[in-house]
């Protein structure tokens, strides 16, 4: 009698384990529910911000093939490498590149100290911030001219301690956001879903290596290894006995076109099996992506809300997105529509409706 009655005990404690455990892992679920949601049984998404279409569907169904073991799809840990543009892709971009008005920032405030550059109308333009003049009537050389002055003849530490203090305060000049809030709130959930299931997520840009490394940590959590952008010359001295790199007004790549592809080859060595941008400048590095030998997804991040965001891609002069369209459509790659698939935009977004409950 005794040996049934401590048989029942036994799997009384067991039963309450198991409920206990069962428990846990819902509650576990609950990671990723945005705010004005309740209770511990809520079903577990990976990428709340995302609007429950074929997109998304789309993007979770890949993750799961890749990444479970007795699928045909697997791929192995070491090869789960993803790439993903910065301006347009991981934030805004509009009315013109972050990095410009950073560009235009460093001018106002060396300007002081070049009472010359009062008689150079490009430099006056830039003072003024006038983009509209900049681009129309300076273009792409004058634009380079001004990040030449801008960004050289500084250590690196002491370029990165700047780019870090601006980051902080700048604001954008349509929002008043500071520019670090204008990142896309779906894209983090997309980067952290991906590392929780050991992808290498890298930030392949047609920025600078060095004006993005100064940030990525704090805003993406990218560290600066896993950042791939355009880049100076640099100059190896000594100052006071110490060494240094200067950095100096010729640009040494650019990292845009099939620029991108060379650097994922260089600097990483494999063909991602993910990746996303957002405009022509990323077309070779999605075919890079779609050319591996392991199972692939490749994406543009089409701006289709004119309301939270902007509206433009064929004919716009900033993140032209044409014959990268095209073939998208014509090769079955993912075109992520941001007025359809995105419940949000912007993180500040989700604060300011759970604000106005």
């Amino acid at each position: 009698m005794k040996t049934a009655k401590s048989l029942l005990f036994i799997l009384f404690v067991l039963q309450l384990t198991i409920t206990s455990c069962i428990h846990k892992k819902d509650t576990k679920t609950d990671e990723n529910i945005l705010p004005g949601t309740t209770g511990v049984k809520q079903i577990y998404d990976p990428l709340p911000s995302w609007n429950d279409t074929k997109t998304k569907n789309r993007i979770i169904d890949f993750v799961k093939t890749v990444t479970t073991k007795d699928s045909a799809g697997y791929i192995e840990q070491a090869d789960r490498i993803a790439v993903l543009d910065n301006d347009g892709t991981l934030w805004s971009e509009q009315p013109t590149y972050f990095q410009i008005e950073f560009v235009l920032y460093r001018i106002k405030q060396l300007a002081p100290s070049h009472p010359k550059w009062k008689k150079d109308k490009l430099i006056k333009t830039a003072i003024n911030h006038d983009l509209k003049t900049l681009r129309k009537k300076y273009g792409v050389n004058g634009l380079g001219k001004l990040m030449a002055i801008a960004q050289s003849g500084m250590t690196t530490g002491e370029y990165e301690k700047t780019v870090q203090k601006w980051i902080k305060n700048a604001k954008h000049p349509i929002t008043g956001k500071l520019f670090s809030e204008m990142t896309f709130q779906p894209m983090l959930e997309l980067m952290d879903y991906l590392k929780k299931n050991e992808f290498k997520v890298y930030i392949v840009s047609g920025g600078g290596n060095d004006f993005m490394r100064a940030w990525t940590k704090d805003v993406y959590g990218i560290p600066k290894e896993r950042v791939l952008g355009s880049y100076q010359e640099l100059e190896y001295k000594k100052i006071n006995g110490k060494p240094v790199l200067i950095k100096l007004p010729d640009v040494l790549f650019v990292d845009d076109n099939e620029g991108k592809v060379k650097a994922i080859h260089r600097v990483i060595g494999k063909k991602p099996v993910i990746a996303f941008g957002n405009s022509d400048g990323d077309l070779q590095m999605l075919e890079w992506c779609s050319a591996n030998k392991h199972k692939s997804l490749s994406a543009f991040i089409h701006h289709t809300d004119s309301k939270r965001e902007w509206a433009y891609d064929r004919s716009s002069p900033i993140g032209r997105l044409n014959k990268g369209l095209d073939e998208a459509v014509k090769k079955g790659w993912l075109i992520v529509d941001m007025k359809k698939d995105w419940k949000y935009v912007h993180p500040f977004e989700i604060n300011e409706q759970a604000a106005a409950k």
